[in-house]
């Protein structure tokens, strides 16, 4: 009886705060949407509706998907590709084998996926497939489906795509999956069959061996069938209160006819959806001030301890949406649910899935970063399997300025620790371009410190290169040009030379696209003369700090010539640094003790040894 009251109650609470608004599409097109800054820039559209019976003791499930595609290219299309990522967890798949043969395998995965059974595997099973009523060939590749169509796609064409597939739920491993660690019945990420992203670089059907994502911009209606007992968050907005066992207006409770529940969700303008399902989870809402519900599922059997470390997080993170939504870009959608499921944490529509036994300070930790991600890939939806530091880098930038100021951190640098992953791997000789593919990283190490702590100093270096107050409004340039598009590295750069008016391809170049590594030093002191002298091949602007005999002191800056401007600073202002220049030499008025170049350390020189003399 107390399980009753619990699922009708949250259900209850679930429908008021997930219910669709009609009109909040429109609004959203409406308002929300930036204004088209690049005339020439196109992006596909896709809408899907899916109808799913999920078998909770099985972990089988039915669907059918109708899928219309817009095709807003100016080229002829002559197949199409869906991604099937389910099927990467079975014995021999390319995750599988990845796993089994890097030097350094995520533990996660492991072995993990070998070792599992029939009835413990993933998949998704294609039964059907038709273009406009005719039926099409295609045939399964691994994570892949290739489709010959049965006509070409013109530009401007919509077309629609039905289909029917069967897909099995695998054990947890990796983001998806039945019964995680913590005993979350249904994480389901990543589980229906999704159609690829065609742009102007092409297709993107990546196989899934192990990185990130990216998906076709579109509205999502999605139907769940699922058995009575359980309560479903993720992307979207609830469509059905009577359908789920009680009626809305009067609060009244009604008892479903039958042994499942239908939930209907509707998703405006995202291009994934996420649900996750528990029979135990609890539900709470919390509102934020001129913004977003925000929705918590959490697992009713967590210690005491755990249940109110979920409590104490809940107003934390209304101050991280608020803190976001000042600082890159206000959140469009009615929604934003923190869900207990998963592996660890992971962003997806409206929603991130975390784990939950976890203390105050880390349950705060993750939601912050996962929440970031919101506005770092899926509003700014950049390609996650060939920009991944994009993503990572950029919400690992804007979580760590976050926690320290809502958390009173009063860290002065809040990114130091990426500065000190970064260089650790530029020493390492481990480390490849940023341009490299996530998943054709030679080790994982350096997959991660090269997405999330280089990712990070790229943001933060780019703020001592171009000013503090340049970078803030960079980001919120960046956020109101590329909101709902899918920027690529020159998207930010652009944004930031538009901001500063300052030319920084270099930056992009050198640190982005090469390992090419920053290291200045001090060469030499004689009485007024002080000679600098640059070791790496990475050109940066400098700052230092003389110290002079009579103990005074003075800022100085010297601007890198290739940036053909100056950053704002308070600083003596020297002669430009030419790259091609190895040393360079300035006089001052007073004979000088000792030079400190970049004293704030906010540049990636990787050997701080020489900076001072």
């Amino acid at each position: 009886m107390k399980r009753l009251f619990v699922s009708v109650f949250s259900l209850l609470v679930l429908w008021s705060c997930y219910a669709y608004k009609p009109n909040s599409s429109k609004h959203y097109q409406a308002s929300i949407q930036p204004p088209v800054t690049n005339p020439t820039y196109w992006q596909q559209h896709v809408d899907y509706t899916m109808d799913i019976d999920m078998n909770v003791n099985n972990y089988q499930y039915k669907g059918t998907q109708k899928l219309v595609y817009t095709n807003n290219s100016p080229d002829v299309l002559t197949h199409v590709y869906y991604h099937l990522y389910f099927n990467a967890f079975q014995p021999g798949s390319e995750m599988d084998v990845r796993s089994l043969t890097i030097a350094d395998p995520d533990p996660r995965v492991g072995d993990r996926i070998s070792k599992l059974n029939p009835d413990e595997i993933g998949y998704i099973k294609v039964k059907s497939l038709k273009q406009n009523g005719k039926k099409l060939k295609y045939e399964t590749a691994g994570t892949v489906l290739e489709v010959d169509l049965a006509k070409p796609i013109q530009p401007g064409e919509r077309v629609t795509f039905e289909m029917e597939f069967d897909g099995q739920v695998p054990i947890q491993i990796r983001r998806s999956g039945r019964n995680n660690k913590e005993g979350v019945a249904l994480s389901m990420t990543q589980w229906y069959p999704k159609l690829a992203e065609y742009d102007f670089e092409g297709w993107h059907a990546d196989p899934y061996i192990g990185r990130e994502f990216h998906g076709v911009w579109g509205d999502f209606d999605v139907t769940l069938h699922i058995d009575r007992n359980y309560i479903v968050g993720g992307t979207g907005y609830l469509q059905n209160p009577n359908e789920v066992g009680f009626g809305y207006e009067t609060g009244t409770v009604n008892k479903p006819k039958s042994d499942k529940l239908t939930w209907h969700f509707k998703a405006p303008n995202v291009h994934d959806f996420t649900w996750a399902a528990d029979p135990d989870y609890i539900h709470d809402t919390m509102q934020v001030p001129d913004g977003p519900t925000l929705h918590f599922l959490y697992k009713s059997t967590l210690d005491a301890q755990k249940l109110e470390n979920w409590k104490k997080m809940q107003p934390k993170t209304v101050e991280l949406m608020q803190y976001y939504s000042k600082n890159v870009g206000k959140y469009p959608y009615d929604q934003y649910s923190v869900i207990q499921g998963g592996d660890g944490g992971m962003e997806y529509a409206m929603c991130t899935l975390i784990t939950g036994n976890r203390s105050y300070g880390s349950l705060v930790g993750v939601t912050a970063h996962e929440m970031a991600h919101t506005w770092f890939q899926f509003l700014l939806a950049s390609n996650e399997a060939r920009h991944e530091w994009m993503d990572e880098g950029f919400t690992s930038y804007i979580s760590d300025w976050a926690m320290n100021d809502i958390m009173n951190e009063n860290n002065p640098n809040p990114t130091a620790s990426a500065y000190k992953g970064y260089i650790y791997l530029a020493k390492s000789g481990k480390e490849q371009p940023l341009t490299t593919h996530a998943d054709r990283y030679q080790y994982n190490q350096a997959y991660s410190i090269s997405a999330y702590s280089k990712g990070e100093v790229f943001l933060a270096q780019l703020g001592y290169i171009i000013g503090d107050e340049n970078l803030k409004q960079t980001l919120k340039t960046y956020f109101n040009e590329w909101a709902f598009k899918h920027p690529t590295p020159n998207s930010i750069i652009r944004c930031a030379e538009k901001v500063s008016d300052l030319e920084l391809e270099w930056y992009l170049v050198d640190f982005a696209q090469t390992t090419n590594t920053i290291d200045y030093g001090v060469k030499s002191i004689e009485d007024k003369t002080v000679t600098l002298e640059r070791i790496g091949l990475m050109p940066m602007p400098i700052d230092l700090t003389v110290t002079y005999t009579d103990g005074s002191t003075e800022d100085f800056y010297i601007p890198l010539q290739m940036m053909r401007g100056e950053k704002p600073t308070k600083a003596t202002q020297i002669k430009d640094w030419a790259w091609a220049y190895p040393t360079y030499t300035f006089t001052t008025k007073k004979s000088v003790k000792n030079v400190q170049i970049d004293p704030k350390e906010l540049m990636a020189d990787i050997n701080k040894e020489n900076n001072s003399k």
